[in-house]
């Protein structure tokens, strides 16, 4: 095993654990962990520690915020009290707004379920991209985090390692290509190696200590 195989293998075994996973989510293709995966991706895309936007996304599930209907239902000011219990209050009027005007949309456009929005994508990943940034909130980086962790339950995305992920490679001294990259990764699915090459990105701890366990 060459080194480049090392490395990929040492960053997933110490810190592949995907996003959804650490939020409680139990990622499958079913409408509500996909909304969940949604307002995650709406959290932890905003200049907030990641552990704050986790924390949130908690507290929302434990409010019953846990599906559009829920959401839309619940009151301005009962959002915004969820999203303090999780320590997101930078942005939390904003984002009270956000979720509530983003659970209307998913309801009234695809019925709630985010299973629709990906088959009027067809396969086309740009397009799935840019259908999810229709969403109040949800950006390009919005867009990014969803795909990188749905990659697993939608496997036309697959391999999505973007730039962030990618910046992850380079700190470790990986090849940028994602085909390359799964190869490494050897069996491992693809969303768990974006993960922990998004962990590299963000924390430099983490590729150093990642290196280190290389040899």
């Amino acid at each position: 095993m060459g080194r480049p195989e090392r490395v990929a293998r040492e960053l997933v075994g110490a810190h592949g654990r995907t996003y959804a996973e650490e939020a409680g989510i139990g990622l499958k293709d079913t409408p509500q962990p996909l909304y969940r995966l949604l307002v995650l991706s709406h959290l932890l895309s905003a200049r907030i520690r990641g552990s704050i936007a986790l924390a949130t996304a908690r507290a929302l599930h434990e409010a019953g915020l846990r599906d559009p209907r829920r959401m839309a239902q619940a009151s301005w000011q009962q959002r915004v009290d969820a999203l303090g219990r999780g320590g997101y209050r930078r942005y939390d009027e904003r984002t009270a707004t956000q979720l509530g005007d983003a659970a209307e949309l998913l309801r009234e456009r695809w019925g709630g379920d985010l299973r629709r929005l990906r088959r009027e994508a067809d396969g086309d990943i740009s397009e799935l991209r840019r259908l999810l940034q229709e969403f109040p909130g949800i950006g390009p980086a919005g867009a990014d985090i969803f795909l990188r962790e749905a990659q697993s339950v939608w496997p036309e995305a697959a391999p999505y390692l973007d730039a962030k992920a990618l910046q992850g490679a380079e700190r470790l001294d990986l090849p940028k290509d994602p085909e390359r990259l799964t190869e490494l990764a050897g069996d491992t699915d693809p969303a768990v190696l974006a993960a922990a090459l998004v962990r590299a990105a963000m924390d430099k701890e983490v590729a150093e200590d990642t290196l280190r366990r290389a040899g």
